[in-house]
């Protein structure tokens, strides 16, 4: 993956922006390093702290990512660099996250509340897609975009589409009081920056879901926020919503980077919520280009209230949690033929971007043409016994 520029991936902000990550680094003990990027400097500090999990536990994680020492590994040009190489060569960026779970939510904006509902309806069929919109749409009539879920509108409308016949499943995640929350990957699984992202065999209506990712700690407080790319088999789940799991946890099917940025005095949460995150897609066979725009503004439920509906009394992740807050970027352009709608090619060039936390680049592929995941937890243990006994 070829990319002249990789200084433009970096947040429009980049010497204010308190960036953390992890890369592969190729020494004696080859494996994974926790670093922060600091001074246009990439410094690996894993002497000092042994897991994202562990760094992002730390009450002081800002100030501490901000002031810790540790072993320079070149420029954050030159990291960028090696991770949009062909092949890529240490050091290069990995997901930022380790040991944390995986988690998205789903339909919280209401263009991809409808594209559920046209998958769910359509079988799986993309040619069907089309007509079903435009009959959605005719019977709604509204903006579901002004609907708080839960509210007593919300209700109003689900008991005139049960009536008609109309309600579905995602409406109910939709508009309804309970959010979509479900386990995206593995701990460990995620792609990182300049890497693949897999499709499954099975899929032949497929697109990318861009993101904005928080990085949760054990106590459910929000951390700090990344980029993802949920990637969506719409054939596999639109055939039923039971198929989720195979639709949505394939090898490299999820992709979460750059970095982390930390919350600070700089950037918080309220940039989440009045972030716009943009989406391109550039075909590698066929030179089709495709461009989208997600504005969190219009997400139907707020970033905390889905922290809090993922973790709490009911559920606790001691080891923190990664959550995709959804998209609602469901790309309709066809490019196959009329009516088609749009899927991936092999080779298709995705980049999710915004301002403040940068850019997201992955190739896609199929997940059973790339390499097999075979570094888990044991593994990091096994690295970091390693590393501590010198």
């Amino acid at each position: 993956m070829h990319d002249s520029l990789p200084a433009t991936h970096l947040p429009e902000d980049a010497q204010a922006a308190l960036l953390v990550g992890r890369v592969w680094r190729d020494t004696a003990h080859a494996g994974p390093a926790i670093i922060v990027v600091r001074d246009g400097q990439v410094i690996d500090i894993s002497a000092h702290v042994m897991t994202m999990a562990d760094l992002l536990d730390r009450p002081d994680a800002s100030d501490f990512a901000s002031r810790v020492e540790g072993e320079s590994l070149g420029t954050v040009e030159a990291l960028l660099g090696n991770s949009l190489a062909e092949p890529r060569h240490p050091p290069y960026l990995l997901a930022p996250c380790d040991v944390q779970a995986i988690k998205a939510c789903g339909v919280t904006f209401a263009v991809s509340l409808l594209e559920r509902v046209i998958e769910e309806q359509a079988g799986g069929d993309p040619q069907r897609a089309s007509e079903l919109r435009q009959e959605l749409q005719t019977m709604i009539g509204g903006d579901l975009s002004r609907i708080t879920p839960g509210s007593q509108a919300a209700l109003t409308l689900k008991a005139e589409l049960q009536s008609r016949g109309a309600w579905s499943q995602y409406m109910e995640v939709g508009i309804g009081t309970d959010a979509e929350v479900f386990s995206k990957a593995q701990p460990l699984s995620s792609m990182g920056f300049g890497d693949y992202v897999g499709l499954h065999p099975d899929s032949q209506w497929n697109n990318p879901e861009p993101e904005i990712v928080l990085a949760v700690d054990a106590n459910g407080i929000p951390r700090g926020a990344s980029l993802g790319n949920d990637v969506n088999l719409r054939d596999i789940e639109g055939r039923s919503a039971l198929l989720l799991g195979k639709a949505k946890d394939n090898n490299a099917s999820c992709a979460i980077g750059p970095f982390i940025r930390l919350f600070d005095e700089h950037y918080t949460l309220d940039n989440v919520r009045e972030a716009q995150v943009s989406l391109r897609i550039e075909g590698c066979d066929d030179g089709f280009v495709l461009e989208g725009t997600s504005d969190m503004r219009e997400i139907s439920r707020d970033p905390l209230d889905l922290v809090n509906q993922t973790c709490g009394v009911h559920h606790q992740y001691p080891d923190g949690f990664m959550l995709f807050l959804g998209t609602m970027f469901s790309p309709i352009q066809d490019r196959d033929g009329a009516g088609q709608g749009f899927t991936h090619h092999i080779g298709d060039r995705v980049t999710i971007s915004t301002p403040k936390l940068g850019s997201l680049v992955n190739v896609v592929d199929r997940s059973d043409q790339l390499p097999p995941w075979q570094y888990g937890i044991r593994e990091l243990f096994i690295h970091l016994a390693r590393r501590t006994c010198g």
